[in-house]
């Protein structure tokens, strides 16, 4: 049986370009960036033409581009750095961020850190309340405000530039988790007024373990892993030549094929969305799904509640299908979806997130809607 993976919010399965690049690297390159002899000098050419590229392809400049261990580093060093470097003891984020952010401001907040800790409203999709997060920059110091451009879960988009300019008006630092969207969207970092952005390669058919914060130029932090004078003093540590070439070379390759991709996934997630609107009886999705408003990645469904609503995914995956999902929890007695108990979503639902990708087919979506309307029509509670 051949699989059907639809997790691509999760991983992406590596381009094949891209690991031939990476082979090329492997094959060889092998000195030490830092060191002078001539191996390493060549290896640091290779850091830095592909640092040259991502910040081209950002319309950035190239100090302002370190590359991390992922998505879960970068944020981690916006968020702990940039709070440090203005002794900022007000934060701003929402109940539905990645665990890499909500944890480390919790974290921040039992530390004494920070000394208080404010959560900007949600409705029901997952759209963020402005108003409410202008009020919370009014009334406060000034801020730290770290909000997702589309959450990771749902889909639902956040106007990021609307964002920037709320926090420009009041002085806010202004970290965005671009983790979801970067490759699938264009960020124009002259155009935005984020401070910090990210990137894990692993999200954009890049290999995982390597991503980049972007810091604007504007502002200056202090490293946040200590041990050498890598990227320009601001992390210590040799760093993953093979990764960041691979990254640098995804995230060329997503640029140059974004309308054609976009095109594609959004036809996939309409077809899909259509299909088992029309096929599977009481189902609704979770968060946004019109084109402007969500990811075309991303396809959260709610299915009615079941009898063996916990083994709803291991089904999916017997039958060769690979997706993700949960519930929401209920009343603290189980471990569920954050991001679905932030936008209040019925416990007793079971959500499957299916996430697409280029390689994905219409055909593979005709065989998951017949295999789900098969479980569903065997599990649903009487």
């Amino acid at each position: 049986m051949e699989r059907i993976y639809l997790d691509n919010a999760a991983t992406t399965p590596l381009d094949a370009v891209v690991i031939e690049e990476m082979v090329k690297v492997m094959n060889s390159y092998y000195g030490n960036p830092s060191s002078i002899h001539a191996q390493g000098r060549e290896v640091r050419t290779l850091i830095e033409k592909a640092r040259k590229t991502v910040s081209g392809l950002l319309n950035a400049t190239p100090a302002e581009i370190f590359f991390t261990s992922g998505g879960t580093e970068a944020d981690n060093t916006a968020i702990r750095c940039g709070i440090a470097a203005f002794n900022i003891k007000h934060a701003i984020t929402s109940k539905i961020e990645h665990h890499a952010v909500e944890h480390t401001l919790n974290m921040l907040l039992e530390q004494g850190v920070i000394d208080k800790l404010s959560f900007v409203n949600v409705d029901a999709k997952g759209n963020i309340d402005y108003d409410h997060l202008e009020e919370l920059l009014k009334n406060n110091e000034r801020s730290f405000v770290s909000l997702m451009h589309a959450n990771n879960e749902l889909g639902t988009l956040t106007d990021l530039e609307r964002v920037g300019d709320i926090c420009e008006q009041y002085n806010a630092i202004y970290h965005c988790d671009t983790v979801q969207t970067m490759g699938h969207y264009v960020h124009d970092v002259r155009k935005l007024k984020a401070h910090f952005i990210v990137c894990a390669a692993h999200k954009l058919h890049g290999p995982k373990g390597v991503g980049f914060l972007y810091v604007n130029h504007s502002i200056k932090i202090s490293p946040m892993i200590f041990g050498g004078a890598q990227e320009r003093n601001m992390r210590g540590g040799t760093e993953n030549v093979y990764g960041i070439v691979g990254l640098a070379k995804a995230l060329q390759i997503a640029y140059g094929e974004m309308a054609e991709h976009q095109q594609h996934i959004q036809e996939l997630k309409t077809y899909l969305k259509d299909r088992l609107s029309n096929e599977v009886p009481d189902l609704f999705f979770n968060g946004e799904t019109e084109p402007e408003k969500s990811l075309y990645t991303v396809l959260n469904v709610s299915f009615p509640a079941m009898d063996m609503a916990d083994m709803l995914l291991f089904n999916l995956d017997i039958n060769g299908i690979s997706a993700s999902g949960g519930s929401a929890c209920s009343s603290g007695s189980n471990i569920g979806s954050h991001v679905l108990t932030g936008i209040a979503a019925d416990p007793n639902r079971p959500s499957v997130r299916f996430s697409f990708s280029k390689y994905n087919t219409k055909e593979e979506l005709d065989f998951v809607v017949e295999k789900v309307k098969q479980i569903v029509s065997q599990n649903v509670a009487v």
